[in-house]
C-alpha cells in the first residue's frame, strides 16, 4: 500500500535530504538509486550559496523532477520558522514544509513548545507541516491538535547515526497513534536501523547524514532504500510473536526413533 501523506499518495517510503554531498554528481546519482518519494532542501542552503552554486542547485532538483520539501532547519524562533516557510513556499511553488525549530545547538532537539505554536500558524495559512519532533507522545498530540496529519519524530539526534535511542518510547508512539502517518527522521545511520523502524510498523524515514556522509553515498542510498522496503514488507507480512521457549519447525509425529528408550 503506498505512503499516504496529506492529501497525496508516494510510492516510496523514504524521503532523502540533499545536503553534505561531495559533489552534485553524487547526489543526482544518489537520489536515482534511492529513488525517494520526496527531497528536502533547506531555504537557506539555497539562498545561502552564492549565485553559481545557487543556480546549479536549483537546475539539478529540477532535472531530478521530484517532489520538494523545503525544511526551516537553523530556526530558533516562531517568528523565523514561519517566515522561513513562507519565503520556501514562494520560491519552491509548495506548500510542503517541514518545520524544523532548534531548542538545543549541542543536540539540535526540537523546541517542543515552539514548534506546536509554529504548526499552527502554518496549518492555519495552507501548509502541509511535517514536523521534526521528539518521541514524546503529549507533544505528538498536541502537534495533531492543531492540525498536523502526519508527524517526524527523530531516532536520536540529527547526524548522530545512533539509531532508535528511545526503543520504548518510540513503540509507545506507534501503538498509541496507530491511524497517523509516523516518519522516522533524525539519527539513523545504518540500512539495519531503517528496516528495524519500518519492522515496528512506521510508515516511512527521513535520511540525509548517513548516506551524504558515507564513505560511498550512491551505494549507501541504495542500501537504505532496499532496507525501507524490506522492513515494510516484513511488517506487512506480520513477522512471528518472540517467545522465550523453543517451539520445534517439524512435525514430531511419525519421526523414525522418536524417543524409543533404546536409542535414548
Amino acid at each position: 500500500m503506498a505512503l499516504q501523506l496529506y492529501d497525496k499518495q508516494f510510492d516510496s517510503r523514504l524521503l532523502l535530504g540533499t545536503a553534505a554531498y561531495p559533489n552534485p554528481e553524487v547526489l543526482r546519482a544518489a537520489v536515482r538509486k534511492a529513488q525517494p518519494a520526496m527531497i528536502t532542501v533547506a531555504l537557506r542552503r539555497q539562498t545561502a550559496s552564492s549565485a553559481e552554486h545557487g543556480q546549479g542547485l536549483w537546475g539539478l532538483l529540477q532535472e531530478l523532477a521530484l517532489p520538494i520539501l523545503p525544511n526551516t532547519a537553523g530556526c530558533l524562533s516562531v517568528e523565523e520558522a514561519v517566515t522561513t516557510a513562507q519565503m520556501a513556499r514562494e520560491v519552491f511553488e509548495t506548500d510542503w514544509i517541514k518545520l524544523e525549530l532548534i531548542g538545543d545547538d549541542d543536540t539540535l532537539q526540537p523546541d517542543v513548545f515552539q514548534l506546536v505554536q509554529a504548526a499552527d500558524i502554518l496549518i492555519k495559512a495552507g501548509f502541509k507541516v511535517l514536523p521534526y519532533c521528539t518521541e514524546d507522545l503529549i507533544v505528538c498530540r498536541r502537534l495533531l491538535d492543531v492540525g498536523c496529519q502526519a508527524l517526524m519524530p527523530w531516532a536520536a539526534p540529527i547526524g548522530t547515526g545512533l539509531g532508535p535511542v528511545h526503543e520504548y518510547a518510540l513503540h509507545v508512539l506507534r501503538e498509541r497513534l496507530p491511524d497517523i502517518p509516523l516518519l522516522v527522521d533524525a539519527g539513523l545511520g545504518l540500512p539495519s536501523h531503517a528496516a528495524k523502524v519500518m519492522e515496528w510498523g512506521f510508515d516511512g524515514v527521513l535520511l540525509n547524514t548517513a548516506v551524504s556522509r558515507s564513505g560511498y553515498p550512491v551505494m549507501m542510498a541504495e542500501a537504505f532504500a532496499q532496507a525501507v522496503n524490506a522492513g515494510r514488507l516484513a511488517y506487512e507480512a506480520e513477522p512471528v510473536v518472540p517467545r522465550h521457549n523453543a517451539q520445534a519447525s517439524t512435525p514430531q509425529v511419525g519421526q523414525p526413533f522418536w524417543h524409543y528408550p533404546e536409542y535414548e
